[in-house]
């Protein structure tokens, strides 16, 4: 281009600025309209204001609904908000300001419009409403044209986002180094497939059940080795207390249904409803909270040996239920 034809260029831009961002006026003996915006180009994403002022002569109203948003005949935009204020002013004229936010989120229109409106007027008397009113005509409010800018380019063919022309050719060390790492995500899925296997296995393996006549001899074997021990010492006691604690969750897990390893004594009443056994829960509770005291309880705060034999008969108790 040119050193003068970027001159003119320049010039019939910022003359079409010029001439877009002069507010349009329409003027009749009641009334008189004028429009205006506040840019003449917008991004995808920006914000335009257009305004139409209205300076209506004493006993001279418009017809609201006219100017509402909804009547607005846009190309390519589309309202954001709206707002309108009354005031009065010099004369005993009413001015009205409508003002409508407008954006654009499509990139395909180069040109955006805002149509001209139609704005019907009343000329009333006093104590009259305008609806009565006879009507007195109508005036234009300019539209207005606004440019479409983008980033991309208007010419697709300058964008060169694609070429035809083939990659580069590897070097012969990295070409080399595919089959190597090919083996080596091979090797690693290898264990994984081995454990996963390891587990079906074993989800497969039947499980030996123990039926119920064993169990209660095993229970009153394990009864019977804690009462040989003796009570007397803290020492003793605490592993009489520790192994009457492993029989009676043994007991719920075998014979009732329910893994009492990780619950709290007060927890094991609730799981015990859940089931149809008859475990008395409240003795259940009880025990295992002295066993618990037992097991962590300092030396001064350990249960005496009575204690400790009326636990031995509780677990009786709830063994034999």
């Amino acid at each position: 281009m040119t050193l003068c034809g970027g001159r003119a260029w320049l010039l019939r831009v910022l003359c079409g600025a010029m001439l877009t961002a002069t507010p349009a006026v329409a003027q009749t003996p009641e009334i008189g309209v004028r429009t205006g915006v506040d840019r003449t180009a917008l991004w995808v994403g920006d914000r335009v204001t257009y305004t139409i002022t209205i300076t209506c002569k004493r006993g001279v109203d418009v017809l609201v609904d006219d100017v509402s948003r909804d009547k607005l005949r846009l190309e390519g935009l589309e309202v954001v908000d709206s707002s309108n204020d009354r005031r009065a002013g010099a004369g005993g004229t009413t001015i009205y300001e409508f003002r409508y936010v407008l954006t654009t989120y499509r990139v395909d229109t180069p040109a955006l419009k805002i149509a001209p409106l139609r704005i019907r007027y009343a000329v009333k008397r006093a104590g009259q409403r305008l609806e009565d009113a006879a009507p007195a005509g109508d005036v234009e409010a300019a539209g207005a044209t606004l440019a479409f800018r983008s980033v991309l380019p208007e010419d697709p063919d300058t964008a060169a986002i694609r070429s035809d022309k083939a990659p580069h050719v590897r070097p012969a060390r990295f070409a080399a180094l595919q089959p190597i790492g090919i083996g080596l995500v091979v090797v690693s899925v290898v264990p994984a497939i081995i454990a996963v296997a390891a587990l079906v296995r074993r989800a497969r393996r039947p499980r030996v059940r123990r039926s119920a006549r064993s169990v209660r001899h095993e229970e009153r074997a394990s009864l019977e080795a804690v009462r040989t021990i003796g009570v007397e010492t803290v020492e003793s006691r605490r592993e009489a207390f520790t192994r009457l604690d492993a029989l009676v969750r043994d007991h719920l897990r075998d014979r009732c249904g329910v893994r009492a390893v990780g619950l709290t004594p007060q927890e094991v009443p609730f799981a015990l409803a859940a089931t149809r056994a008859k475990v008395p829960a409240e003795l259940v509770a009880a025990v295992l909270e002295t066993c618990e005291l037992a097991r962590y309880a300092p030396p001064y705060a350990m249960p005496s040996a009575d204690a400790c034999r009326t636990a031995i008969d509780r677990v009786t108790q709830i063994l034999s239920a």
